[in-house]
């Protein structure tokens, strides 16, 4: 199986209110509609550094494009099997407060982020209903650099 490398940035969106941006959606998978609870994340364009293109997603994926950046979350390795390829990939999240809180339109880049509605969940609420492990990881990483600013 051909394996596929990926270097991804996303963020943990925290709001006035302390709740965290989720991104929600059904979508399909191996024949059959599954729903996802997902952080903002995607891609690094080349010429882009992780925090241009963790804010971009969020902007793309939410269409809250009034983020900061107010700490660096890490980075976790993941891999899986999708679509007949075996993927390796490191994603970097940063914790970011958002600024403004009107929401303009999104731009998903493909047809399955125009599938995704923005839901605002509390952090323990939000750990518990990710759907990948990894997400899981890094809002835990939020709530614990949160815990420390208080």
């Amino acid at each position: 199986m051909k394996t596929k490398f990926h270097t991804v940035a996303g963020g943990v969106v925290i709001n006035t209110e302390g709740r965290v941006l989720v991104l929600e959606r059904r979508v399909e998978r191996e024949g059959r509609i599954v729903h996802e609870i997902r952080l903002p994340k995607g891609h690094i364009d080349p010429g882009e550094t992780a925090e241009e293109a963790a804010l971009r997603e969020v902007g793309e994926e939410s269409g809250y494009w009034r983020a900061v950046i107010i700490s660096d979350l890490g980075v976790a390795h993941s891999t899986f099997d999708f679509k007949g390829k075996h993927h390796e990939r490191d994603e970097r999240y940063f914790l970011m407060r958002l600024e403004n809180a009107v929401r303009e339109a999104p731009r998903p880049s493909g047809k399955e982020e125009a599938l995704f509605q923005p839901q605002w969940l509390d952090l323990k609420e939000a750990e518990k209903s990710m759907t990948y492990a990894s997400e899981q990881e890094f809002i835990r990483r939020a709530r614990h650099v949160l815990s420390q600013q208080t």
